[in-house]
C-alpha cells in the first residue's frame, strides 16, 4: 500500500466517522486555543507594560532627594528633603564626568491654582529645562516647547498637558492666550501631547515652565536652588548601566557621603521593567502549563479514541491482513489517521485561537499578541500528540493474527 493510498484510506475512515472525529479533534482544539490565547494574552500585558514604562522616558534615571528629619527626630520619607540643587544638575551635564548621559532635566514641582478669566483649575506646575521633552519622550502638538534663551531670561511662558488645557479652555485653543500663576501672568505657547496615566498621577495635567520663571515667580520654596527631581537620560540602552554608575559616583562625591549614608535615591527604569516582565512571564508559563494539560487530555482523547476504533475494526483489520496487507501497512494506517486528527485539531484549534486574538480586545480592553514561535509550536505539538496517541492501537492492530480477527464478531 502506498503512502496516498494509505491518507485516502485513513481520511476515508475520518469522514466515515464524522460525529466521533469531530469529538476527538475537540480536546486538541481547545487545547491549542488555550495555548495560543494564554501565551498572546501573556506577551500582550509584557508589551502594554513596556508602552507604558517607556511613555516616562526612553533610557531613562531618575534621581530623588533623601528624607527629611525634623527638629523632633520624625523621619519623613524619600523626597521629603531637600538635598538635590542645581549644582548636582550642573555637574552631571559635564560630559567629561559622565560621558554615558546624554542630557538631563532637572524638575522643580509644586500644586498651583491656574486662572483664565471665571475658570480656574489647581495642577502641577513643574519648572524645568528646554531638554525636558527628549528626556521624558514628551512632544508638543500645538505651538512649541520654551527655548534656551527662554529659559535664561525667566521668561513668563508655559507649556500646558491636555488635561489642563482642556478644563480651562474647554475646546478652544490655547496657544496665545494667558493664564495666571501665584499673581503671574503667563503666555501659553505650546500644548503637550497625550501621555496618559501612570499609576495614580495624570501626565496630561501639568504646566510647564522653564526653571528659572518658577524659581523666581512661583516656587515657594526658600531654597531657588532646590530641585525636586532630576531626569536622566543614557546615550543608548546598552549604557544604561554605565550612565547609573556614573551618576551615583558623581553624587555621592559632590554630597560627600557614602552609598549607606546617600541622602538621595537613584532608579531605573530597566529594573522596573524587568521586575514586571518577569512577572508576567511567571503568569504566562502558569496559564500556559494550564493550557497544556488540557492539551494532553485531548491527546488522552485521541489515543481512546483509536484504540475504539481497532476494536470496532477487527474484522477489516483481519480481512486486510488476509489480502496481503503487512502489519506495518496496517500501523502506517492507524498511525496516518491519528496524526490526522491531531493536526486537523490543531489547525483548527490554531483558527480559533487568532479569532479570539482578534475578538478578546474589544472585550477585555487587555491586547493579545500572536506569537509565530507559539503558533508554529502549537501545530508541532498537535501533530505529535496525534502521532504518540496513535502508536499504542496503531501497534495493537498490527499484532493482530488475520484469522482471529476474521473470527472476531
Amino acid at each position: 500500500m502506498t503512502w496516498t493510498e494509505t491518507l485516502r484510506t485513513a481520511l476515508e475512515a475520518i469522514r466515515t466517522r464524522r460525529l466521533r472525529s469531530a469529538l476527538t479533534m475537540l480536546g486538541i482544539l481547545i487545547g491549542i486555543a488555550a495555548v495560543i490565547l494564554t501565551v498572546g494574552l501573556g506577551q500582550g500585558a509584557q508589551a502594554q507594560v513596556r508602552d507604558q514604562i517607556s511613555k516616562l522616558g526612553s533610557n531613562l534615571l531618575i534621581v530623588s532627594p533623601g528624607s527629611s528629619t525634623s527638629s523632633a527626630g520624625v523621619r519623613g520619607g524619600r523626597g521629603s528633603a531637600s538635598t538635590l540643587t542645581t549644582r548636582d544638575a550642573q555637574a552631571l551635564a559635564d560630559h567629561r564626568v559622565a560621558p554615558d548621559i546624554a542630557r538631563l532635566a532637572p524638575v522643580s514641582s509644586g500644586q498651583q491654582s491656574l486662572s483664565v478669566g471665571s475658570a480656574n483649575w489647581t495642577t502641577s506646575v513643574v519648572g524645568t529645562t528646554p531638554d525636558w521633552p527628549q528626556v521624558r519622550a514628551r512632544s508638543v502638538t500645538t505651538g512649541r516647547f520654551f527655548t534656551a534663551a527662554e529659559l535664561a531670561a525667566g521668561a513668563p511662558v508655559t507649556v500646558l498637558g491636555q488635561t489642563t488645557a482642556s478644563e480651562l479652555f474647554g475646546g478652544r485653543d490655547p496657544v496665545g492666550q494667558t493664564v495666571t500663576v501665584n499673581g503671574t501672568a503667563l503666555t501659553v505657547i505650546g500644548l503637550l501631547d497625550t501621555a496618559g496615566s501612570t499609576t495614580a498621577v495624570d501626565e496630561d495635567d501639568q504646566a510647564v515652565v522653564p526653571e528659572t520663571t518658577y524659581a523666581a515667580r512661583i516656587s515657594s520654596s526658600p531654597n531657588a536652588q532646590a530641585i525636586s527631581t532630576l531626569y536622566l537620560e543614557a546615550t543608548s540602552p546598552q549604557t544604561l548601566s554605565a550612565a547609573y554608575q556614573e551618576a551615583n559616583a558623581v553624587l555621592l562625591s559632590l554630597h560627600g557621603v557614602t552609598p549607606a549614608t546617600a541622602d538621595f535615591t537613584l532608579s531605573s527604569q530597566e529594573s522596573l521593567l524587568q521586575t514586571v516582565t518577569s512577572t508576567d512571564r511567571t503568569l504566562t508559563v502558569l496559564l500556559a502549563g494550564i493550557a497544556a494539560i488540557s492539551l494532553l487530555v485531548g491527546g488522552i482523547g485521541v489515543m481512546n479514541i483509536m484504540l475504539v476504533s481497532v476494536t470496532e475494526r477487527i474484522r477489516e483489520i483481519g480481512l486486510r491482513k488476509a489480502l496481503g496487507a503487512t502489519p506495518r501497512a496496517v500501523r502506517r494506517q492507524f498511525l496516518v489517521e491519528a496524526s490526522s486528527l491531531g493536526l486537523a485539531g490543531g489547525v483548527l484549534g490554531l483558527a480559533l485561537g487568532i479569532a479570539g486574538a482578534l475578538l478578546l480586545p474589544r472585550w477585555l480592553g487587555q491586547p493579545v499578541t500572536i506569537s509565530p514561535v507559539a503558533a508554529g509550536g502549537a501545530l508541532v505539538v498537535a501533530l505529535v500528540v496525534g502521532v504518540v496517541a496513535g502508536v499504542y492501537p496503531a501497534g495493537r492492530a498490527a499484532r493482530l493474527a488475520p484469522i482471529d480477527a476474521l473470527r472476531s464478531e
